[in-house]
């Protein structure tokens, strides 16, 4: 009985850490773009908007890290699935949290905003045209942008993400300083925004982009905002889900299948010395996995 308690406490707390992570992420990244667009561009540009997103994953990663590893994104905690890094009974309350946290966030933008919203718009809420706010809170593609283009963007970018935070939070690699994985994990957005963002802004996160899709939807902005663009809703979902997994199977086989394992070296002592070092390495590797959980993002 106790322990089943202690079970769902456990689950609880990584619920409501990856709920406010992503209400911080979509908070800052969603209302960097909102400050953009209502002040017509006088108080914001596309490298503002970089930056809130950048800031925003950060900060949610230091908001959320210690306790449920600040994931924030469900291809993020797939990929930590297929690595083992994640039980998978955990993903659907991660996911779950990841998405109810996005809509909060939507929801906390509107309302900081909701003067702006009806100036701007003149109380007419819309996807397309001269006075559109939707792509506020969602992505929509470029018109150059194919479904098939779509779909590889937001693969190769949300690959490149979950790659290079596998990288941050390797120990066998150089890994970044325990406290500063956050700040490094931010200015991979930061990257991937200065140079993968022309396509359709660069969503990569299913729930940060579903999320808000379904605040707009219920909110004022109507069910144009699934329809347009031949129905792109589905390929900010998808495809970065599909990238989440190729980057950890990549990750795996190239680089950290490949990480050397000394074996420890026998004590010359007696037997109650090895059995004591024993121990105390085993009480490292269990410290060690723990930080690792602790610090995923």
């Amino acid at each position: 009985m106790r322990q089943h308690c202690a079970l769902k406490h456990g689950i609880l707390k990584e619920f409501l850490a990856e709920f406010l992570g992503t209400f911080v992420l979509v908070l800052f990244g969603c209302g960097s773009v909102a400050q953009t667009v209502l002040s017509r561009n006088t108080l914001g540009e596309p490298l503002t908007v970089h930056i809130g997103f950048s800031v925003g994953l950060m900060m949610a990663a230091y908001v959320a890290g210690g306790v449920s590893g600040g994931h924030v994104n469900p291809a993020v905690s797939l990929a930590m699935v297929i690595l083992g890094k994640l039980k998978i009974w955990k993903f659907p309350f991660y996911v779950i949290a990841q998405f109810l946290g996005a809509f909060a966030g939507a929801a906390a933008v509107f309302g900081l905003y909701y003067d702006a919203f009806m100036d701007f718009t003149s109380g007419i809420l819309s996807v397309t045209g001269i006075n559109a706010t939707g792509h506020i809170f969602a992505s929509y593609p470029g018109r150059h942008l194919s479904v098939l283009g779509g779909f590889i963007d937001q693969v190769v970018g949300t690959g490149m993400l979950v790659l290079c935070i596998l990288a941050i939070i390797d120990g066998g690699n150089i890994g970044a300083p325990k406290g500063v994985e956050p700040l490094a994990i931010g200015l991979i957005i930061m990257a991937i925004g200065v140079s993968m963002g022309l396509n359709c802004g660069y969503p990569l996160n299913p729930a940060r982009d579903l999320g808000p899709r379904l605040f707009t939807a219920v909110a004022g902005w109507g069910m144009e905002v699934f329809s347009t663009a031949d129905y792109w809703w589905w390929i900010p979902v998808a495809g970065p889900m599909v990238g989440g997994v190729v980057a950890a199977v990549i990750y795996y086989l190239l680089i950290e299948l490949h990480h050397h394992r000394d074996e420890p070296e026998k004590p010359h002592g007696g037997e109650g010395e090895e059995d004591e070092e024993e121990d105390e390495e085993d009480d490292d590797s269990s410290l060690k996995d723990k930080y690792e959980m602790i610090t995923m993002s």
